[in-house]
């Protein structure tokens, strides 16, 4: 998985978009948020499924690198009071 800074990712988001692969983004060192590309409706179900299992892995690796758990790392994604 690739990983960028939170600018880098802005100023360069349509080229790295264009990578097709999972981007973790971090600011200050500590991943804030991932670029997960979805497949396009010519992928088949198993690539879709794919998608979505590295989805799980990378979630999965940001759980044991913090220490949190998955209602903290929702709660740290998406503040209830960004609604």
């Amino acid at each position: 998985m690739r990983t960028v800074g939170i600018r880098q990712f802005r100023d360069q988001a349509t080229t790295l978009m264009k990578l097709g692969e999972t981007i973790r983004i971090e600011r200050n060192g500590k991943p804030i948020g991932f670029f997960v590309p979805v497949p396009t409706p010519k992928h088949n179900r198993r690539e879709i499924i794919e998608s979505y299992d590295r989805v799980g892995e990378a979630v999965g690796r940001v759980l044991q690198a913090t220490g949190l758990n998955e209602e903290e790392l929702v709660r740290a994604i998406a503040p209830e009071d960004s609604e």
